[in-house]
């Protein structure tokens, strides 16, 4: 099912999650707990690299199936979603993809949710948004996570698109290892 841009992007009021939930969302917030708990685990990934906090889980069945941490001083592609995303591959297969929800610190750039639309994760939650991103120094591709999943629509149909979550703290740890790059806090 392709839903149109309206729908796709869902209602913009409750709980400041949107405008990232998708019409299904009022639903999935109902579990709020459920999302914050994991993206605590998110949140405890991204404190392994406290310069660059992209830390990433999947989760399936209520459980933590694969974590990741932005490695990108290593390689260029490897940012917390994807190391997640191969961390759950050596563990699970290349299957079961549409049960699975992933959580990131920070809304998945384009080649990361195009990651996903590719795997058929169906649900992505995360905190930062790329524009909150861009205001601690990050150079990101001014293109959002729902934007992608879109212009993928004759593949890939997300269930749950859902920014905000916890955002407080993962802007908080944004601003944090900017101050860590820019040589004003300790690492």
């Amino acid at each position: 099912m392709s839903l149109g841009r309206r729908g796709f992007l869902g209602s913009i009021g409750a709980a400041g999650l949107a405008p990232y939930a998708t019409p299904d969302a009022a639903r999935k917030r109902e579990d709020a707990h459920g999302h914050a708990r994991f993206m605590e685990e998110a949140i405890a990934e991204g404190r392994k690299k406290p310069r660059y906090p992209f830390g990433a889980v999947i989760v399936s069945g209520g459980d933590v199936v694969a974590r990741g941490v932005n490695d990108s001083g290593h390689d260029p592609v490897y940012h917390g979603e994807i190391v997640a995303i191969d961390d759950y591959v050596r563990r699970n297969g290349n299957r079961g993809w549409s049960e699975a929800t992933l959580y990131t610190t920070a809304e998945p750039c384009p080649m990361c949710i195009s990651a996903c639309a590719w795997a058929g994760i169906e649900r992505v939650v995360w905190g930062t948004s790329i524009e909150g991103l861009r205001r601690t120094g990050l150079d990101q591709i001014d293109l959002s996570a729902t934007e992608v999943a879109e212009a993928a629509s004759s593949f890939y149909s997300p269930q749950l698109l859902l920014g905000g979550v916890l955002a407080g703290v993962t802007d908080a740890m944004f601003r944090d290892a900017q101050a860590l790059r820019e040589g004003r806090g300790s690492s």
